[in-house]
């Protein structure tokens, strides 16, 4: 868990603007205001994410590299290959 850190603590903050989104349309908040913060929630989740993903290739895919188990490999390959699939199909 302690590598992933500083992605946990955005997280949280996302967690609370995503709260104050929630808050704001309970409220009948203007709409670009709630867009803004629901925005800022987004960006949030992906700056976690990017995290994630580069701590994912830093240990484990370098670790499967270096380990020479070539299923581990390209089963890490594999994962990788899905995520950016996803992404780029939601760009």
């Amino acid at each position: 868990m302690k590598k992933h850190q500083n992605a946990l603590k955005i997280l949280k903050t996302a967690r609370g603007q995503t709260e104050a989104a929630i808050k704001m349309i309970e409220d009948e908040k203007y709409c670009i205001d709630i867009s803004n913060q629901v925005l800022a929630s987004i960006a949030l989740l992906k700056k976690a994410n990017t995290i994630i993903l580069k701590n994912h290739i830093e240990s484990c895919v370098k670790e499967a590299a270096f380990g020479k188990d070539e299923n581990e490999i390209n089963e890490k390959l594999k994962e990788l290959e899905n995520v950016i699939s996803y992404l780029n199909k939601n760009m």
